[in-house]
């Protein structure tokens, strides 16, 4: 590709968990590719790229917002945090126990921007009530349906009693009496 062809570039100071990342990235690129391709943050993940499915979810300045969509150059000097480093949070370090003690992950794709949703929430909702995980939530995308397991986790989090989630053994098979 010739240099007539290339995108106008700038240099940017991001600050990315808790680190000075300086990138020369065209001004309308998204966050999320910066993250991934320039940074090398893989964690955060492409799903739509229209900011409708979550799995780009990360923190700006402390909320939950969708890397997708959003330029680099809207950044300013407000912190990022990544699913690499939400566990030095103490909501991301209560949300991700909790995903492993309800066993959530089942693909595991859309994960890392469920749980970047889940950490913003209990940052500033300590004891989220059905509706405020649901508004919280509604943006993150789960094609396997762990949606269930994801609420029980949250409220285990905040501090609550997780539902016990049962599975029953259908008739006939191995255990069931």
């Amino acid at each position: 590709m010739g240099a007539a062809n290339r995108p106008e570039s700038d240099m940017y100071v991001l600050n990315v968990n808790g680190e000075r990342r300086s990138v020369d990235v065209p001004a309308d690129m998204p966050l999320l590719w910066v993250l991934r391709d320039i940074v090398g943050l893989t964690g955060t993940k492409f799903g739509c790229g229209v900011a409708q499915c979550g799995a780009c979810t990360v923190h700006l300045d402390g909320r939950a917002v969708r890397s997708c969509v959003l330029p680099v150059s809207a950044i300013g000097d407000k912190p990022v945090t990544t699913i690499e480093a939400v566990g030095k949070t103490a909501s991301g370090q209560k949300i991700q126990q909790a995903w492993l003690d309800i066993d959530v992950v089942q693909c595991g794709y859309c994960q890392s921007g469920q749980i970047m949703s889940a950490a913003a929430l209990l940052a500033r909702t300590s004891n989220p009530s059905d509706a405020d995980i649901d508004a919280a939530m509604s943006g993150n995308i789960c094609r396997c349906g762990t949606y269930v397991r994801i609420r029980a986790a949250i409220k285990q989090a905040a501090g609550g009693k997780a539902e016990v989630l049962q599975t029953i053994a259908p008739t006939g098979s191995a255990g069931a009496q």
